[in-house]
């Protein structure tokens, strides 16, 4: 059974990016539909799948991580604008089957991720 989540860790304080919002879009012929929006949990984490075996379909899936406000409510001073608002993050799902882990570690400066387990 397939599914999609997603992790995100601060990494300017070094834990989870606990009430940072995250939106789920997935490409279709008329442009981006939203699927899900979700504020992560003290682990970092959505409470479940961002997508279950229901729903996962194979395309173009896109991630919206609320950078910039998750910082700001942490009372880091960032410019304005701020270097890193929102991180979109763009990837494809060719197995609907399959398991699809989509960490971010991110600070207000940088930000990386991949393919997780």
């Amino acid at each position: 059974m397939g599914h999609l989540s997603t992790h995100v860790l601060d990494t300017a304080h070094g834990c989870p990016a606990a009430g940072m919002k995250v939106t789920l879009l997935r490409e279709t012929a008329d442009g981006w539909a939203t699927l899900r929006a979700v504020t992560l949990n003290a682990d970092g984490r959505a409470d479940g799948p961002m997508l279950d075996a229901g729903a996962m379909a194979v395309g173009r899936h896109r991630l919206l991580f609320e950078v910039a406000p998750y910082f700001r409510a942490r009372g880091v001073q960032l410019p304005e604008p701020a270097f890193i608002d929102t991180v979109q993050l763009d990837f494809g799902i060719s197995d609907a089957a399959g398991h699809y882990h989509v960490p971010l570690l991110v600070s207000p400066y940088s930000y990386s991720t991949y393919r997780g387990s």
